[in-house]
């Protein structure tokens, strides 16, 4: 009879624990603690077949972290179907913390571990023009590509709306990378309003937003701005497309002091008339040193539609006119559910 811990009842103990059904979809979800509210709703959106994964975000005297997953969680890891941590790396003194966790599950033997990053906040970041510069959004892509392999393999990293295509080559071979699109917010609303009549045109502010968002709004007028020189300056104008009659909606990836979408709001203005509207959608709503104060109550914009990527910026807009906060949740919930279209 094989002692206590000898090579016998490991074998049992291991066929015991592996034997266990893992349930069809279910997923236990992790999150950043600024990310409570996004990965409540992705809970409820999916049901039974999500859970979540309450963190203890301890600090020390010192200020580092002191982390810790619920004892029942890291034990049944494992038998979960997949593993999803909601991140958010909105500015450097969160990103070290939650480093930590992400090489720590996999480890706990996570399967079809998936790192939700709705922003990758370095995106803007990437070029090196002269030398001496620091392209921080490599940096930050080598730090997440050491996250280590887990039981059914390497890592997935889920980012909407990344600023530079390329940027997904940043990421080493370790983790695999799914570039995913937060559009699909902007159709829905836009079909609850066509049904009550209105036309919508989508302007690009440039012929860059075009390139990379046209595909998903073939079925609508499609308007392109540009900047051209006049004399000592350069302003935005329309380059393609008729505004006349038609509620124009601007999208593109992100922004920031929001000059430029101001401008295009004008230069349609000018061009339609003033009995046209134009909104704008963003999914990243970055809006440094308060710059969204700018657009509360603005004559030229009607509704200003962002997501919460960004949840320390878009929590200011909450009840701001024109704009309104659509959330990442439901994506999510059907990327992990595996329903719907490629892009979710």
């Amino acid at each position: 009879m094989a002692e206590s811990g000898g090579p016998r009842s490991y074998r049992m103990l291991r066929r015991r624990t592996t034997d266990l059904p893992l349930s069809a979809r279910q997923w236990l979800i992790f999150y950043h603690e600024s990310m409570t509210a996004t990965a409540r709703q992705v809970k409820e959106d999916m049901g039974e077949n999500g859970q979540l994964s309450e963190l203890e975000w301890n600090r020390f005297n010192d200020g580092f972290p002191n982390l810790a997953i619920k004892k029942e969680d890291a034990e049944r890891l494992e038998h979960f179907y997949g593993c999803c941590f909601i991140v958010s790396l909105h500015c450097p003194g969160v990103i070290f913390e939650q480093l930590a966790l992400l090489y720590s599950l996999p480890k706990l033997r996570a399967r079809n571990f998936r790192i939700i990053l709705p922003w990758f906040s370095t995106g803007t970041m990437e070029r090196v023009e002269q030398r001496g510069q620091v392209a921080t959004a490599s940096s930050l892509a080598r730090l997440l590509s050491c996250c280590p392999m887990g039981p059914g393999g390497p890592p997935t990293i889920v980012i909407y709306e990344i600023h530079a295509l390329q940027e997904q080559f940043y990421f080493s071979d370790s983790v695999l990378v799914e570039l995913k699109s937060a559009m699909w917010l902007l159709l829905e609303e836009v079909e609850e309003l066509r049904a009550a009549g209105q036309e919508f045109a989508i302007v690009f502010p440039d012929d860059g937003a075009h390139k990379r968002f046209k595909s998903k709004f073939s079925a609508f007028p499609q308007i392109i701005c540009s900047k051209v020189r006049c004399g000592d300056e350069r302003k935005v104008t329309v380059k393609e497309g008729l505004p006349e009659g038609r509620h124009c909606i601007i999208v593109d990836d992100l922004v920031q002091s929001g000059g430029t979408l101001l401008e295009c709001a004008a230069a349609l203005k000018e061009r339609g008339g003033d009995d046209i509207k134009v909104s704008c959608f963003v999914t990243h709503a970055v809006f440094p040193k308060e710059s969204w104060k700018k657009f509360v109550d603005h004559p030229l914009i009607d509704t200003f539609w962002v997501t919460n990527s960004i949840p320390t910026s878009t929590s200011q807009l909450e009840g701001q006119k024109p704009f309104k906060v659509l959330s990442l949740a439901p994506l999510i919930a059907k990327y992990l559910s595996g329903v719907g279209s490629e892009d979710f």
